[in-house]
């Protein structure tokens, strides 16, 4: 850079801050509070490795990493499609919670009929008894208990009838790994909830709240920057819950 180019760059003046971000640099969290936070989403999201350095590091107190470890098996189950253990696993866990919650009992067996269909239409030759026999026993009686359950059961079975061309969303998004992570978020919560614990992590109400605080602010006229960063970070691309470090244990987000 020339000498004169460095001169004026220097003689630039820097631009003033918004004022609303005055206030907000002013505010000071604590410390105590951020690390409760952050711990409370490692537990929730299940990291177990995460939670253990972590609390090593913020010299708080350390969960038990075999609850977490529990229910880092059943998600992965699911989203291998293994719907079968994920469903032994979860009642050997705790029996009562697809004993109390016939929706998720439901979609769980749903899925597993979708994986079924997923098997048995492979080819243009396999044979579809399979699913027509999981379907008939274990969903068919359960459906008329519920209209929800016999449209999602409706929905399903048309995978069978349909030619893949023929799909409209509800259907070709039942064999989308976005399914199989929507119902491994649900068995979290109701883990979690059974356990006697927040259905999910307070961080991701907070961002909620953030968010709705921001778009409530904005169309009221507010005078807001404008663009706010959520503040959240990563080095080198991870934020050490993302990265490789404990990708085998996390769940999914």
């Amino acid at each position: 850079m020339s000498s004169a180019t460095a001169s004026a760059s220097a003689a630039m003046p820097t631009p003033a801050s918004h004022p609303f971000m005055d206030k907000l640099n002013d505010i000071k969290a604590s410390k105590a509070d951020i690390n409760l936070l952050i711990m409370d989403y490692l537990i929730s999201e299940g990291y177990p490795r995460a939670a253990q350095k972590f609390a090593k590091e913020a010299k708080i107190q350390a969960p038990a990493e075999e609850s977490i470890q529990a229910r880092v098996e059943i998600r992965n189950a699911i989203h291998a499609g293994d719907i079968e253990t994920a469903i032994a696993k979860i009642n050997d866990l705790n029996p009562q919670i697809l004993d109390t919650d016939p929706a998720l009992h439901f979609s769980l067996l749903r899925l597993q009929l979708v994986e079924l269909i997923r098997k048995c239409t492979q080819t243009s030759d396999s044979d579809i008894t399979p699913a027509l026999t999981f379907a008939s026993s274990q969903l068919a009686p359960r459906a008329p208990t519920n209209p929800a359950f016999l449209h999602q059961l409706e929905t399903t079975m048309a995978l069978l009838l349909l030619p893949p061309e023929k799909f409209e969303p509800p259907h070709s998004e039942l064999l989308q790994p976005s399914f199989r992570r929507g119902v491994a978020n649900d068995v979290n919560e109701a883990i979690l909830a059974s356990m006697g614990a927040q259905r999910e992590a307070r961080l991701r109400n907070l961002v909620r709240l953030r968010a709705w605080a921001e778009h409530t602010a904005r169309n009221a006229g507010k005078d807001l920057p404008a663009i706010l960063s959520f503040g959240i970070h990563a080095e080198g691309g991870t934020d050490g819950m993302h990265g490789s470090g404990d990708a085998g244990d996390a769940m999914a987000l």
